[in-house]
């Protein structure tokens, strides 16, 4: 067993721990990063593999709305380090960032390796240490945390601690909730964790599945009870996921939860209003097979001509006997039943956590003086579109502010 001391130890090296470090580095703290994982920001490079999504530039009280429940809790973390700070933030580490079409804001690069490597350079040379391979494990009776190690046990004492490690989706990069049972035995209230920007099971058929599985549905409208987003989804072989779920996934999954399915409307085209779709659709068929009318008069690629197939298999009807104002109906309206959420281990990101109420403005744990929480852990969630990490960097930034007044006020 060894034991060592610093000012601040952060526990996490994703997002929002590094920026809580930074944070603490800048106020002049001595600050060591732990983590299980052999080097730092694994789930932060996930995230950069298909283009680095770090914020969004909608106004910030739309920007806001996003984190529903949570919004007020986060909003002044959020005003603190808003959207504009983080891309120029990025861009003192030279990578300028750039507005997609959606609204997205994107390193140039679109990845998050030249972002990352950088960023660790700078806090390496601010003096910030980092111990891999330490799995926090707890407190002793001491009040110094414990660490596993591949020498043996080591405990740590610090000033104060910020923790940052993450939910529970994707545990093979780090984020394995092992964090939940530790802060409950010490009273803490953690909501339950569930997955967030998931997936939702579909039983298709099996032609359907083998067919169509991996393909994209593009330029669609998903509409669940009073809301409607525009974007893709892409079929799995279980079900359905993509930004579009993703951003009904909160209300899709208590759907679920409580009546055990959810009706998704789907309109695959959603830029033609009824009438006019049904007007190509009275066109003069002659020999063409349905399929083939369908995807020259409508304009449906295979794969939506195929959940038009699935819909109709699962009401009785088949499409063929379909007048063209019904036909139309349905390709603008077609139900898929929601049966089951995905796992939660390949969601993106996690809903539930610590609950809001136990933190003080600071984001310090208030039944833990001098442990402070931040990113996924806490009880938020968000859609994906930049969401998820400007609330990690930004409530990392928040604790490592609030861990820099209390060293001030000499506390322990």
């Amino acid at each position: 067993m060894s034991s060592t001391g610093n000012d601040a130890a952060v526990i996490g090296a994703g997002p929002a721990g590094l920026m809580a470090a930074e944070v603490l580095a800048e106020g002049g703290a001595t600050v060591t990063v732990y983590d299980a994982m052999p080097s730092a920001g694994r789930k932060f490079l996930m995230a950069g593999r298909g283009g680095l999504n770090l914020t969004h530039s909608e106004p910030l009280p739309r920007f806001l709305a996003r984190y529903r429940e949570a919004a007020p809790k986060l909003e002044a973390a959020i005003a603190a380090f808003p959207p504009q700070r983080l891309r120029a933030w990025s861009e003192t580490l030279g990578q300028p960032t750039f507005v997609g079409s959606s609204g997205r804001v994107f390193p140039n690069t679109f990845k998050a390796s030249p972002l990352l490597r950088p960023w660790l350079r700078r806090l390496d040379a601010a003096g910030v240490r980092f111990a891999l391979r330490h799995r926090w494990t707890g407190w002793g009776d001491d009040g110094r945390l414990l660490f596993r190690t591949a020498d043996g046990e080591r405990t740590v004492e610090a000033r104060a601690t910020v923790l940052a490690l993450g939910g529970a989706s994707w545990p093979r990069l780090g984020s394995d909730a092992a964090w939940v049972e530790m802060l409950a035995a010490k009273g803490a209230t953690v909501a339950s964790l569930k997955p967030a920007n998931c997936g939702f099971s579909v039983v298709w058929s099996d032609v359907f599945r083998n067919r169509f599985e991996g393909q994209p549905l593009k330029g669609i409208a998903l509409s669940f009870e009073s809301q409607t987003v525009h974007g893709e989804a892409i079929v799995t072989r279980n079900g359905l996921e993509g930004g579009a779920i993703y951003a009904l996934a909160a209300d899709l999954r208590a759907a679920v939860e409580k009546r055990g399915e959810a009706i998704l409307q789907i309109a695959l085209r959603p830029d033609l209003k009824l009438r006019e779709l049904a007007k190509r659709l009275n066109a003069p068929r002659g020999k063409q097979s349905l399929s083939n009318f369908l995807r020259k008069a409508a304009q449906l690629p295979p794969v939506a001509i195929g959940l038009l197939q699935e819909a109709a298999l699962a009401s009785g009807l088949p499409l063929s006997s379909l007048p063209p104002p019904h036909l139309a109906a349905l390709i603008n309206a077609v139900p898929i039943k929601l049966t089951g959420i995905e796992p939660i281990a390949r969601a993106i990101s996690t809903a539930g956590g610590i609950a809001f109420d136990e933190l003080d403005a600071d984001f310090m744990i208030q039944r833990l003086p001098g442990v402070f929480a931040a990113g996924e852990m806490l009880d938020w969630e968000a859609p994906t579109g930049g969401y998820l990490l400007q609330a990690c960097f930004a409530t990392g930034a928040a604790a490592g502010r609030g861990a820099l007044r209390r060293l001030a006020l000499g506390a322990t």
